[in-house]
């Protein structure tokens, strides 16, 4: 059955009435796209990766080449208009060639994170009816295995790494692919170009999975024009060019990271799949990017690792460090906010950027001109610092379901604490118990095989319910308060958000990450992983003997710092808001562990779970008294 039937009428017709011509003289598919981007641009380094220590290049001609074998390829497997096609990889080239292929092909693609468990990867294979699954090797292959044994529909698994793959049967290595598709371009040398052409706007592009903080994973449906009229319109907000790099480091399974990639492909420019995550500082310096898209915790990661190298450097160090990002906060807000910056401040800028700034700037490579943040809310405190650095980061806001671009800051008018303007064509309006509603043609078609879901989450006028609380000012800038469902209600009968106040926590220092809990209890606690080399500077400058984490966090006098720390930077909330008991954690949470999504955001509900006992502690202590 054609995924788009799998829509309720009253659904589709909320879907027809939100997509809108496209423009003049611009593509109306991806298909369109990676063709006149690769003819109009003709880069020699269109795709870039790391081989062997060197860097390789992949240019247009030769990305277009390979996406139409392999999209030949698949259609010798069988695979036509409309199939689902599954894509579970690392970042690398590969991933973005079969992407390209399989639209070609008027295939569906369905990225997988390689992240997820295998029982999630068998339930997106077999909810999907994904034929043909393309894999990054043996031991990514081997991980899933057994879960997708039974996954019916699933005919064939494309290796992009060979090595050790079983021979013959239902696997096969890509370069075996694109050499059937080459065969038949000669058979048929006209299919392609019918294959291309038959590619319609209304067509579905892509079904994502999203990976969620609760719940089943729901397919989200994007057509090509979704997925087209989002990146045109958000190219207009951030100024990409030909002569701009980029560096891909977050998950092409994430709906933000390919749009970027598309954005990249569209105007032009050249990029560079990053390593891994622990390779971005020896990337950022080697390819010098100009243009650099993340999520929060990322640039909080950059910082964190700015602090530890000085607090490694001695106090002499940190002391002038803790100084300069004081004053580059103070400058920023005077510059970001318009209003005339004191002679004395204009110079305690100019010599904290000539001792601090300038080799931050340089850590990145010297020639970042934009970092742009999504997928979470980014800590004011963070925006400020970077646009002190001379680093700004502009931030946007959206969702899978969206394209995902809603709105989205400008470097001419970067307003931190706010995610910018809608885009255009985009409509943003505020539903009377504060949920931000949006419609537009980037709005999806709806949940694949999923009508009861898809009805739930559009008005009765069709609009679409983010899921989102957040308010519009005057000017049009839209703020994010907190997701809905993350909203917990106090014993008392007080709702509480708890990302604004984390977000206060996190001005600390000393604070890595906090998880705010405290549903149905009398009042919030703070569940709180340490940064563990301010921590160690503190240990040192007061002679306590704790060495270890473990040892760290059970310290009556690092507790009272945390507890002091959190009062301090909570001060103006209001009493039922503020945190009454905090809890030390001795380990990061992270992907592998669970407590967060691909792209870093925390899992309230498994956080929950998993601390339970810790949890169900603090407050029997608070009943009892102690502290």
């Amino acid at each position: 059955m054609n995924a788009t039937s799998q829509l309720t009428a009253s659904a589709a017709d909320v879907a027809r009435r939100m997509r809108v011509p496209l423009y003049e003289d611009e593509p109306t598919t991806l298909v369109e796209m990676f063709l006149r981007a690769a003819e109009g641009h003709r880069k020699p380094d269109a795709l870039n990766y790391k081989c062997e220590g060197k860097w390789v290049s992949i240019s247009s001609e030769r990305m277009i080449e390979r996406a139409r074998a392999i999209a030949l390829g698949l259609y010798s497997l069988g695979v036509r208009h409309g199939d689902r096609v599954g894509l579970l990889s690392q970042n690398c080239p590969e991933w973005t060639l079969c992407d390209a292929g399989s639209l070609f092909a008027g295939a569906i693609d369905v990225p997988i994170y390689s992240t997820q468990t295998p029982s999630q990867v068998s339930y997106i294979l077999q909810d999907s009816g994904t034929r043909v699954l393309f894999i990054q090797n043996r031991e990514a292959f081997e991980r899933v295995r057994e879960a997708i044994r039974d996954c019916k529909a699933l005919e064939y698994v494309v290796f992009f790494d060979a090595e050790g793959m079983e021979e013959g049967g239902d696997q096969m290595a890509l370069v075996d692919l694109e050499a059937r598709g080459r065969v038949m371009m000669k058979e048929q040398p006209a299919l392609i170009t019918e294959l291309e052409r038959s590619a319609q706007p209304e067509d579905l592009a892509t079904i994502i999975y999203t990976s969620g903080t609760t719940g089943e994973p729901k397919g989200v449906m994007l057509t090509h024009s979704n997925i087209v009229s989002n990146l045109i319109d958000s190219s207009s907000h951030l100024s990409f060019g030909e002569a701009d790099v980029a560096l891909s480091v977050l998950p092409l399974s994430h709906v933000l990271e390919r749009l970027a990639m598309y954005m990249y492909i569209h105007h032009g420019m050249s990029v560079y799949y990053a390593e891994s995550l622990e390779k971005v500082g020896e990337n950022f310096r080697e390819v010098r990017p100009s243009v650099f898209v993340g999520v929060p915790r990322l640039y909080e990661k950059i910082y964190q690792r700015i602090k530890e190298r000085a607090a490694s450097e001695g106090k002499m160090k940190a002391a002038i460090l803790a100084w300069a990002v004081a004053v580059g906060k103070l400058y920023a807000r005077h510059e970001l906010n318009h209003q005339p910056v004191p002679r004395l401040l204009s110079f305690k800028n100019r010599l904290a950027q000539r001792l601090v700034f300038s080799k931050w700037r340089e850590g990145v490579g010297g020639r970042v001109r934009l970092f742009v943040s999504g997928g979470a809310a980014l800590s004011e405190e963070i925006g400020y610092i970077f646009a002190g650095a001379r680093l700004p980061i502009v931030q946007g806001y959206g969702l899978t379901e969206t394209s995902p671009v809603i709105s989205a800051g400008t470097l001419e008018d970067n307003r931190i604490g706010t995610v910018g303007r809608p885009i255009r064509n985009v409509e943003v309006r505020i539903a009377d118990d504060g949920e931000i509603e949006t419609r537009g043609p980037n709005v999806m078609l709806g949940y694949y095989n999923k009508p009861e879901e898809t009805r739930a989450v559009f008005t009765e006028d069709g609009w679409f319910k983010t899921g989102d609380i957040g308010t519009l000012d005057e000017d049009g800038f839209l703020r994010i308060t907190d997701r809905k469902k993350e909203l917990f209600k106090t014993s008392g009968g007080k709702y509480i958000a708890p990302q604004p106040i984390e977000q206060l926590i996190k001005g600390s220092r000393f604070v890595n990450q906090v998880v705010l809990v405290g549903n149905e209890r009398k009042f919030p606690a703070a569940l709180i992983v340490p940064d563990w080399e301010q921590l160690q500077s503190y240990v040192q400058l007061k002679g306590l003997d704790a060495r270890t984490p473990a040892e760290l966090i059970k310290q009556p006098r690092i507790i009272n710092l945390f507890e002091r720390q959190v009062n301090a930077y909570t001060k103006d909330l209001a009493q039922f808001e503020k945190v009454k008991r905090i809890a030390l954690l001795d380990r990061e949470l992270t992907i592998e562990g669970g407590e967060l999504t691909p792209t870093l955001k925390v899992k309230r509900r498994v956080v929950d779970e998993k601390y339970k006992d810790l949890i169900d502690r603090l407050y029997e202590e608070a009943e009892k008294g102690n502290g």
